[in-house]
């Protein structure tokens, strides 16, 4: 039996001298209170006011009589002892003093007022007191309480039958579910238990779901928290709470304690400027404490997730406490499969649907995004009052996830039109045409999110490494829209801003940390793009000279360039086809590969068929799988950025 927590009890001292003391203030406020403004005088001081005419009004009760009387211009109240006196109420009539008769409150009244006063104190005592006891501490008097919640391990349902698409994070994690239902078969031959795993990974890849699916495969107590929950404007309530989960998990042990975004309280202590916060680091030197205090026998395993392992603080990540580091990254292909058959469960799906060919048509998406695919195309489905989800439904799922819900109703004039439709014709013609291109699935002027236009591609499988003249073909494909608009125009507009951010990205990655530069050779250099730690990097120095950032510079305006000009050549070689496109975008507004090979006199490759269901052409990365902080490779490819195209972001 687990122990069960008990309510505090309070000592029947410090209850009395609480009811006293409330008392005793109560009759000292009251006697000065009243001391100030009643003034007591004699029943014959009180019949001179009445022949004096000072009175103002009176009140005759049975045992006082009270009222007020005017003393140097100013109303002063009154209050004497009653005698028996016949004519005292015709000398009030005879003066003309206002008066009325009360009738005397009982003792019994007074009583019950004043154990009314008691009963009240009481009450309010409880409701800050001993109430927050009886909720957990789930009150503003007790900073001090973990906000972890318990869940029973006999309701948890989620196990690893939930979780697709990591299976060798699943691996990973099945000696901690061993060791923690029969750690004795583990402790016979000397190895303990891990004290802290580590889960990282991109956003929306699943690392919470893998912990509670770790919680429900063993059967154990999961104490569950947001590491923002631990730091509060106090100082020290931070560290207070560290200490209150882990006494809480000792007495539920065996136990997971799961910290959801660790590097809310794990980042590196003080770096220089903005890396200083009290608040923070005493609440990470208690988390320090605690994995050094627990014993391994003790059966408490502290597992964190986070997407930025690269900013925690090295002694939290150390062998000892986060014993562990595992990654879970963005599913593959088959990843993907599994992944939608557990989202699909619930959901009523056609006959026709083929989840593999939805799973090969969403490369980069992790679990989030494909469970967020499936439920828009059961919501359209709905929304239509369809019998099932289709097809149909999940190619407009997909696309509304990457690119937003289309918007028909916004008003575009001819004139953008024309220019919206040549832009992605370049785009679409030069991805057709070159050698290292992902085939095009569709192309479509119709509003979608914040796109006016987008060209979709559809890569043929994951893909981890990139060439040097595919990452060109590239450049070439992005920079097609500003060449088709200039030819076309013979003017340029604001249309291909995130096409050109995005190549001379790509182009100083190639010269800069790839090494693909002819001139400048394989080197790599650090140049200032990563995402700034304030503090730690917001003081790095300057690594590269002068001469060699002018070299970078001017190398990456020569790919460009050259890219942009290769873009201009094959638009004015295919000016007909460009033509032709840009007549069927504006008749039609969406144009599938069939009619662009129609247009351009290709035949359809049986091994480039394009499945049923779209992906869209920014989705093509270098590296499908996101790319982790802090994970060294041999190659490491061209990391993408994702920012907005006011004719297509989501065209390439």
């Amino acid at each position: 039996m687990k122990p069960k927590n008990k309510v505090p009890q309070i000592p029947f001292r410090q209850v009395l001298l609480w009811i006293v003391s409330f008392i005793f203030l109560v009759l000292i406020f009251s006697k000065f209170n009243d001391g100030a403004k009643v003034k007591q005088i004699d029943y014959s001081a009180f019949k001179a006011k009445i022949a004096s005419g000072d009175l103002l009004d009176v009140t005759i009760s049975p045992e006082v009589i009270t009222g007020v009387y005017k003393e140097d211009g100013k109303e002063q109240k009154f209050t004497t002892v009653k005698i028996e006196d016949s004519a005292l109420v015709g000398e009030l009539m005879a003066a003309k003093v206002p008066f009325k008769a009360e009738q005397d409150k009982s003792w019994i009244f007074n009583v019950l007022f004043n154990i009314g006063l008691v009963l009240l104190f009481v009450f309010a005592w409880w409701f800050l007191f001993i109430r927050p006891q009886r909720n957990d501490g789930k009150s503003a008097l007790n900073f001090a309480r973990s906000k972890a919640k318990l869940q029973d391990p006999t309701k948890q349902t989620v196990t690893f039958k939930d979780v697709a698409g990591c299976d060798e994070a699943k691996e990973e994690m099945q000696d901690i579910i061993k060791f923690l239902k029969k750690p004795a078969e583990f402790q016979k031959l000397g190895a303990k238990l891990p004290k802290g795993v580590l889960l990282y990974g991109a956003p929306g890849t699943g690392k919470t779901l893998l912990a509670k699916a770790v919680a429900g495969e063993a059967k154990v107590s999961f104490f569950s928290a947001s590491a923002s929950e631990f730091v509060e404007m106090f100082v020290g309530v931070g560290a207070a709470r560290v200490r209150d989960l882990f006494a809480n998990a000792k007495k539920n042990a065996p136990a997971i304690i799961f910290i959801d975004e660790l590097d809310a309280v794990g980042r590196r202590r003080f770096a220089g400027i903005g890396g200083g916060h009290d608040e923070r680091e005493q609440t990470l030197n208690q988390l320090l404490i605690e994995l050094d205090g627990f014993e391994s026998q003790s059966g408490i395993i502290l597992m964190g997730s986070t997407n930025r392992p690269d900013v925690l603080d090295p002694a939290l990540t150390r062998p000892g406490r986060f014993d562990r580091h595992i990654n879970v990254p963005s599913p593959d292909m088959k990843g993907r499969e599994e992944i939608l058959k557990v989202h699909a469960r619930k959901v009523k799906m056609a006959k026709e649907v083929n989840l593999s060919i939805i799973a090969k048509s969403t490369p980069g998406f992790v679990g989030a995004d494909l469970a967020n695919v499936i439920n828009e195309a059961a919501i359209l489905a709905a929304r239509q009052d369809k019998p099932a989800v289709t097809n149909a439904d999940i190619e407009e799922a997909v696309e509304r996830v990457m690119a937003g819900p289309q918007r028909k109703s916004r008003v575009i004039s001819e004139k953008e039109k024309r220019i919206i439709a040549a832009h992605e014709s370049g785009h679409t013609i030069i991805a057709k045409l070159s050698k290292n291109g992902d085939p095009v699935h569709k192309v479509s002027i119709i509003p979608r999110g914040p796109a006016l236009g987008y060209t979709m591609q559809l890569p043929l499988e994951d893909k981890y490494l990139t060439s040097k003249s595919e990452i060109l073909d590239k450049l070439t494909i992005l920079l097609g829209g500003r060449a088709a608009e200039e030819i076309l125009f013979e003017e340029i507009t604001t249309g291909a801003s995130d096409d050109l951010s995005r190549a001379t990205s790509y182009a100083r990655q190639m010269v800069a940390q790839l090494g693909m530069s002819e001139r400048l050779g394989p080197i790599a250099v650090q140049v200032g793009e990563d995402e700034v730690f304030l503090g730690r990097d917001i003081s790095r120095h300057k690594n590269i000279s002068e001469d060699l950032a002018r070299a970078i510079d001017e190398e990456v305006s020569k790919l460009v360039r050259d890219s942009y000009q290769k873009a201009k050549d094959i638009i004015k070689s295919h000016l007909k086809e460009i033509n032709a496109l840009v007549e069927r975008l504006l008749e039609k507004e969406v144009v599938d590969a069939k009619e662009i090979d129609e247009i351009l006199g290709i035949k359809p490759s049986p091994v480039k068929q394009t499945p049923s269901v779209p992906v869209q052409a920014e989705q093509i990365k270098t590296e499908t799988k996101p790319k982790q902080a802090k994970v060294k490779t041999e190659n490491k490819p061209v990391q993408e950025e994702q920012t907005e195209d006011l004719f297509g972001g989501q065209n390439a």
